[in-house]
């Protein structure tokens, strides 16, 4: 039987306890390669934040956290065989930070009893925790944010967007491919048309996708991009004079590395996101007094409240608040990762929670059960003010269209369980 103690009755029983080992966080990390640019911010949101939690509160509930951080060059491959060189440190949770390295961990990780985080990325479906036992995508997956584009849209069109086209630009690859039966079952339902334009990795090569965009003139244009393919899409839509305010990139395609390369052209470009942007929230100022003042901040401390360090250290905070809800459900302070995910599985983020944390409004409100591994699917949207140099959340975090995703989701779900022959972990 679990046991679950009050706060107060948990820290005395740390207290009394005997010194215990360090809360590992491997970080899959990338540095280096075509996508370091989103990597590197990321990371160092991801690291600053358990800095700020060991410098200021002497770890998690007395435990000191450490970063175990291996380089993957967002590559697959390297992405697995990080994996493998950690997972014996006691790694109580992988945020893979890649589509394709979270497709290949999927198998790995429930074999070996550890959680995988795959927040706002990797296998949507994952979302049903009766069939992935161990992968989480909360607060929201790609289909919410296909969903979230479309809602944004007929708001923009007092709910009706029947005879627009939509164009979807996309990275040529798994990631790239995930919206495309949510929007094409969404484009049924609402009766607009969908354009879908492949992008190749790296996506340095548009022209032949935007001169089409020019001929077939959408209404809209919804991007799947990351890394340069962000960058040069929004400057051949420039160079189009495709209106920005009408571009709509998911969340991996609204950072400051996409829209700052255009000048002032990238000016109105939006973006989809699940969490706050900038810098305006109490706990910067705890990160440069107990970390970048200290000489202890993971980069040169110049990414702090950009979109993609925001990114990491808001992925590092449900982290750590997992970590803490399963030393509450198990009553020690050294869990393992099987106890780490009884901790994900029973996460709850209020905005009472966040503002104490000092993240007031920085994100939804979400409750994580054994079924629903992937929260409330609320999405918000930004949008780029180029003269101000800064994103601003132009529509709260609402909800997405589960009457669509839904079936999809329990659809794939139950395909992968067929294929695995994997039973219901939620009896």
């Amino acid at each position: 039987m679990k046991l679950k103690l009050t706060a107060v009755a948990l820290s005395a029983l740390m207290a009394a306890g005997p010194v215990m080992a360090d809360l590992v966080f491997p970080s899959l990390s990338y540095r280096t390669g075509p996508y370091a640019s989103g990597g590197i911010p990321f990371a160092d949101g991801y690291a600053d934040y358990f800095t700020l939690l060991n410098e200021r509160d002497g770890g998690i509930n007395g435990v000191a956290a450490r970063i175990l951080e291996c380089e993957t060059g967002y590559n697959t491959e390297k992405g697995v065989e990080c994996y493998e060189a950690t997972k014996g440190e006691g790694s109580l949770v992988y945020q893979p930070l890649s589509t394709g390295i979270t497709y290949q961990l999927i198998p790995k990780a429930t074999a070996d009893n550890i959680p995988i985080h795959s927040m706002g990325y990797g296998r949507t479906s994952a979302k049903n925790g009766d069939v992935f036992s161990h992968v989480f995508n909360y607060p929201a997956n790609y289909w919410d944010g296909a969903s979230g584009a479309v809602n944004y849209l007929l708001e923009a069109n007092n709910g009706d967007i029947s005879g627009k086209k939509v164009a979807l630009v996309y990275h040529n690859s798994a990631y790239g491919k995930e919206p495309i039966r949510t929007l094409e079952n969404l484009s049924e339902k609402h009766g607009f048309e969908l354009v879908q334009l492949a992008v190749d990795h790296p996506g340095q090569e548009q022209k032949s996708q935007w001169l089409q965009i020019r001929r077939e003139r959408p209404d809209y244009v919804v991007m799947w991009g990351w890394g340069v393919m962000n960058q040069v899409a929004i400057q051949e839509a420039a160079n189009i004079r495709f209106p920005m305010e009408n571009f709509i990139g998911v969340w991996w395609s609204g950072s400051e590395n996409d829209v700052l390369p255009a000048g002032q052209a990238a000016d109105g470009y939006k973006a989809l996101t699940f969490h706050g942007v900038g810098s305006d929230f109490p706990i910067f100022a705890e990160i440069q007094e107990y970390v970048v003042d200290k000489g202890l901040a993971a980069g040169a401390g110049d990414q702090i409240g950009t979109v993609l360090y925001n990114r990491g250290l808001y992925a590092a905070m449900l982290a750590a608040e997992a970590a803490k809800t399963a030393q509450d459900i198990h009553g020690v302070a050294d869990i393992t990762p099987a106890m780490m995910r009884d901790g994900m599985e029973a996460l709850e983020i209020t905005e009472a929670k966040m503002a104490e944390l000092g993240l007031p409004n920085f994100g939804p409100a979400f409750t994580v059960t054994c079924e629903n591994h992937g929260g409330d699917a609320l999405v918000g949207v930004t949008q780029w003010d180029a003269d101000t140099g800064t994103w601003s959340l132009i529509s709260g975090f609402k909800p997405t269209d589960g009457d669509v995703i839904g079936p999809l989701i329990e659809e794939d779900s139950a395909a992968y369980a067929a294929e695995n022959n994997i039973g219901s972990n939620c009896n």
